[in-house]
């Protein structure tokens, strides 16, 4: 495990490469979800890696895992602040040129606003369980997931994988919970997402429909959807394999293009 320097800001990060490298190919870059991190992700990246040819860049935002604490309390643009300024500045700390994003969640959430909010040149956007918009149902998980972290070993589960995980909860509950995070949306930056995009979503997601990933269909240019039964909010652990499958292909079809 390495760290970078993003701003004022110390980030973990870990760059993995495939066992089958493709000569050319860009990095896959992981962004991950509310309360993810590097460790988080467990070997999801290796295989991503090993499945495409690309490398894999593995990081912990600010507040997880065991970057640098985030400020606190968040406000509702945080994602926002993530994807047109903390992101493009990591991209360029490490030389990362037209990188993939691959996003899950939040980290998802940030890909689709550093792709249509920014000058980066990308390769490719892949996110899983992406919010473009805020559902009831994702607010009334995000309710439930403050109740298990009061009264279930959550808290002790997380503890291990972040040096602060009371603000890492806090963090992401917190803003979501939110009365003014209702508002939040970033369909705005959708249709200037120019690079291919392959969303992913589980049937049986607990904190979004399937109305996410079409209202990205709906309005970026080059969009392909991978809707998956059997699978809730963690697409890379319900259904790895079908996920492995799809990413594959989509990755040889924009390199081959």
């Amino acid at each position: 495990m390495k760290q970078v320097q993003v701003g004022d800001t110390h980030l973990e990060y870990v760059r993995l490469p495939s066992a089958h490298p493709r000569g050319g190919a860009p990095a896959i870059v992981f962004l991950h979800e509310g309360l993810g991190s590097v460790a988080m992700w467990r070997d999801f990246p290796q295989k991503i890696a090993d499945a495409t040819g690309c490398e894999a860049l593995v990081y912990s935002r600010a507040g997880y895992g065991r970057s640098d604490p985030a400020r606190l309390p968040r406000d509702t643009r945080y994602m926002h602040d993530e994807g047109l300024q903390v992101l493009p500045a990591l991209l360029a700390a490490l030389g990362l040129e037209r990188p993939i994003l691959f996003g899950h969640s939040d980290g998802a959430s940030i890909a689709l606003i550093c792709a249509g909010g920014t000058a980066t040149e990308l390769a490719a956007v892949i996110v899983m369980a992406p919010h473009v918009i805020v559902e009831d149902i994702s607010v009334s998980s995000i309710a439930q997931a403050k109740v298990a972290w009061q009264t279930t070993d959550l808290r002790t589960r997380l503890a291990k994988h972040h040096a602060d995980v009371d603000a890492a909860f806090r963090g992401w509950n917190d803003i979501w919970l939110h009365p003014d995070f209702r508002a939040w949306n970033i369909e705005e930056y959708v249709p200037r997402i120019l690079c291919p995009v392959l969303a992913i979503q589980g049937e049986d997601d607990e904190y979004g429909t399937m109305a996410q990933i079409e209202r990205i269909a709906a309005q970026a240019p080059d969009v392909e959807l991978v809707k998956l039964a059997d699978c809730r909010h963690s697409p890379h652990k319900d259904q790895p394999a079908a996920v492995i499958d799809a990413v594959g292909e989509f990755v040889s079809r924009i390199l081959e293009d």
